[in-house]
């Protein structure tokens, strides 16, 4: 059913978003988010307590008297839910209960006080996913109002009619409260599907463990894997595991994410192994500004006007041979290309010739950001671009002008390149229909911390 679809999703905020062998990832549920979810929660919840009760039978007479019970509305005043220390979550709700009793002369209505407490346990599923269940369910009745104008109604029956409506709401609500555990189980089981990253890479997180659960917060640790044409992207293990300090963040947040420096190194080695950062720089040739010809490289290099007596374009051959490493310190994160760029220009048969080769260097600084349930990110270059000659058929080559150029015609287009990917963003942690809202981001020695709000989009 669709409310117990958007119920399994709200209660699955609680819930592991977790993952496979060493954790790279570190997700928190913090006591704000069970505010969110009991605050949000109530009208599903509602919907789910509107059970069926059968007939009441009256054998007091001669005859027997079948009597209509229907639950006209639920109304839950208050949803709390807690933290239990090692584990799992608590659930206190306290809901009024007006039913609509179809007996003779006239109908009468009963609003019934119902107090509920379930106690809910996080395991780990064979092919783990996170599996939630209910251990302790108990339900707490006071007597019932009546609204009976008439007063036709005899107080034996009035007690036996309560009696009836309590023994059936004790076994119809509990089991409507573990028929939506189970819609969450089947809704954490879809944790493991893969998000895409790129056209042809995707990252998938899952559990490594069962979660670690204090009185202030679940901890969820979460395997990321990054795959490139279905095969893993692996790197070598780190023998020291990422472990996330209590203290981080900012206070009172819903959710604080630790993400450590494996998965950044893991999203870079996945673009450098598909090709995504590789370019070709060109320029138009009859533009006045276009730099990216052999005249303009003439002027620079005395061999190149040498061999082009007319103008050739030129083409810049962007390659990123090593992998980009991101470097991350409290309150600075970096990243350093070593792009490898080949210079060369058409010849007069239309084919390409190499002019020479330079090995580049350049630093970047790394702004983090995110959007719905994606990390994005944005650079700008740091200093100067380090160039060294690696190869040259056009004779000696003065890098310090070469240097001027390449400031010119290679950083932006390099840097609208690389933030067009980083823009594209990696799904981080999450459930269907959930989004980080008004997050703030922290950079550590070595991870980065996510503290956000969330909100569930139904």
């Amino acid at each position: 059913m669709a409310w117990a679809r958007r119920l399994g999703l709200l209660l699955a905020l609680l819930l592991p978003v977790v993952s496979a062998s060493t954790p790279g990832t570190v997700v928190r549920l913090n006591k704000a988010a069970l505010s969110y979810v009991s605050e949000i929660g109530k009208a599903p919840l509602q919907r789910a307590l509107q059970v069926t009760v059968p007939h009441f039978l009256d054998w007091s007479g001669e005859v027997l008297q079948p009597t209509r019970i229907r639950i006209l509305n639920v109304h839950v005043s208050r949803l709390h839910l807690k933290f239990i220390a090692g584990f799992g979550v608590r659930l206190l709700a306290a809901a009024n209960f007006t039913f609509k009793v179809f007996r003779a002369p006239d109908p009468l209505e009963l609003t019934l006080p119902v107090e509920l407490l379930a106690d809910t346990r996080v395991t780990q599923s064979s092919i783990r996913t996170p599996v939630v269940s209910i251990s302790v369910c108990s339900l707490f009745s006071r007597h019932a109002n009546e609204f009976d104008g008439s007063n036709s109604t005899s107080h034996a029956l009035l007690v036996l009619v309560q009696k009836h409506i309590k023994a059936v709401l004790s076994n119809k609500l509990c089991l409507s409260i573990s028929n939506l555990v189970q819609g969450v189980n089947v809704h954490l089981g879809t944790l493991i599907g893969l998000n895409p990253v790129g056209p042809e890479s995707q990252i998938r997180y899952s559990m490594v463990s069962v979660p670690t659960v204090t009185s202030d917060y679940i901890s969820l640790e979460v395997n990321a894997v990054l795959f490139l044409l279905g095969k893993p992207i692996i790197l070598p293990t780190d023998a020291t595991p990422f472990v996330l300090p209590t203290h981080v963040g900012t206070e009172g947040s819903m959710a604080t994410v630790g993400l450590s420096q494996h998965l950044f190194d893991s999203a870079l080695l996945l673009l450098q192994k598909s090709g995504a950062l590789n370019l070709d720089i060109t320029g138009q040739l009859r533009s006045d500004d276009n730099l990216l010809n052999t005249s303009a490289l003439g002027r620079l290099i005395p061999e190149v006007a040498h061999q082009f007596s007319e103008p050739m374009p030129v083409v810049l051959k962007v390659r990123l041979g090593a992998t980009p490493v991101a470097i991350l310190h409290t309150n600075n994160a970096t990243l350093r290309l070593q792009p490898f760029v080949e210079v060369l220009a058409a010849a007069s048969n239309s084919a390409f010739q190499s002019l020479f080769s330079l090995d580049v260097v350049v630093n970047l600084s790394l702004q983090l950001s995110v959007s719905k349930v994606k990390l994005q990110g944005t650079t700008s270059v740091l200093g100067d671009v380090q160039l060294t000659v690696a190869s040259s058929n056009v004779g000696f080559i003065d890098t310090d002008q070469v240097r001027t150029l390449m400031g010119t015609v290679f950083e932006k287009p390099l840097l609208d390149h690389l933030n067009a990917l980083l823009a594209m963003g990696i799904a981080l942690p999450g459930v269907v229909n959930l989004h980080y809202v008004a997050p703030e981001i922290f950079v550590y020695e070595g991870y980065v911390v996510i503290s956000s709000e969330l909100f569930y989009q139904s």
